[in-house]
């Protein structure tokens, strides 16, 4: 079985040629245990993902943090516009809109073990860079995740943990009551629950984890399933999830009425299927949930990693902590 608690995120505006050389220095730190020279790649990684933001776009950010489910790091980077007409010209070695020498994009895509890209006028341009060692094992059909604190706060009361067994893949997502340290305590506490028994069915789950938020502040939760074809949901609160594909957003849930660890109502599953191009999102009340009114198509067609970043980017209300994980189809099939 492969699992994994939370890997909180580091958000670094790009808004001023400085913040290049934060991002660097940002993403070396989160790399000081990669071996080799894995933590002076981060960093050029980082370099170039910022670089690119301040010389052709606005309203810029790099998400930086732990891979999910994977050994390595990941170094996303979001932008809100005006996008990039020809994805293919802009990695060309020796391309440049601005007399450099056009060597940003393309040596981030040699450096990085895995990387994907996409831009559009509507949507901006976002770029995922994961970094990991030669002999690190990988991960199919990556999730997405990014779990950021309310703005002044160090910990946040958000958090997740994914775990795959049996043809599956079970994510959860909790939002613990409040802000800061106790609100971080139930989150975590509720990780280390579910990764002790990740395969127990959901309303199990939700169960056993009302009953270790006890003395805790409580906390909203919802669990979710994958398996080939199928998506199950259970949740108490206010942790939403929705399924999305090209044609548009399918289906919405949003949890019962309730708070785990203080009133928990008998769990109930709700079930959707999953087409072959269907990715769902779950999502604390820290990403506006209208978002889902009026999605683009460039948003509906975005791979897991990049739609997570993208939603965290565009709708994160700052004032809350803000928890977003993104599972594509296909994920119990290994």
């Amino acid at each position: 079985m492969n699992s994994a608690a939370a890997a909180r995120t580091t958000h670094i505006a790009i808004d001023h040629p400085s913040a290049v050389q934060s991002a660097a220095d940002h993403a070396r730190a989160f790399a000081r245990e990669m071996p080799g020279a894995l933590p002076h790649q981060a960093a050029v990684l980082a370099s170039e993902l910022a670089s690119n933001i301040v010389k052709h776009a606005r309203n810029g950010a790099l998400f930086v943090q732990r891979s999910p489910l994977g050994e390595g790091l990941d170094i996303v980077a979001v932008d809100s516009g005006p996008g990039m007409p020809d994805i293919d010209l802009s990695l060309t070695d020796g391309y440049s809109t601005t007399r450099t020498m056009g060597a940003g994009l393309g040596a981030a895509r040699r450096i990085a073990t895995e990387f994907t890209i996409r831009s559009d006028a509507a949507l901006g341009t976002l770029a995922h860079a994961r970094l990991a060692a030669p002999d690190a094992p990988r991960t199919a059909a990556a999730p997405g995740a990014l779990c950021l604190p309310a703005d002044g706060q160090d910990a946040t009361g958000d958090g997740y943990a994914i775990a795959e067994h049996g043809g599956a893949r079970t994510a959860l997502v909790i939002d613990g009551l409040g802000h800061g340290p106790e609100a971080a305590t139930a989150a975590q506490r509720a990780e280390r629950t579910f990764l002790a028994n990740p395969a127990a069915p959901l309303a199990d789950v939700l169960t056993a984890l009302h009953k270790a938020l006890r003395h805790t502040r409580g906390a909203a939760v919802a669990a979710l399933r994958i398996t080939a074809g199928r998506a199950e949901y259970c949740g108490v609160g206010n942790v939403r999830a929705a399924a999305l594909s090209p044609e548009g957003i399918h289906h919405q849930f949003t949890g019962q009425a309730g708070i785990v660890g203080y009133t928990l109502p008998a769990p109930r599953s709700r079930f959707v299927d999953l087409s072959e191009h269907t990715t769902v999102a779950l999502y604390t009340d820290g990403i506006d949930h209208r978002w889902t009114h009026a999605p683009t198509a460039a948003r509906l067609t975005l791979p897991p990693v990049l739609l997570a970043a993208s939603l965290a980017h565009s709708h994160r209300r700052r004032r809350d902590d803000a928890t977003v994980l993104t599972l594509g189809p296909h994920l119990g099939m290994r």
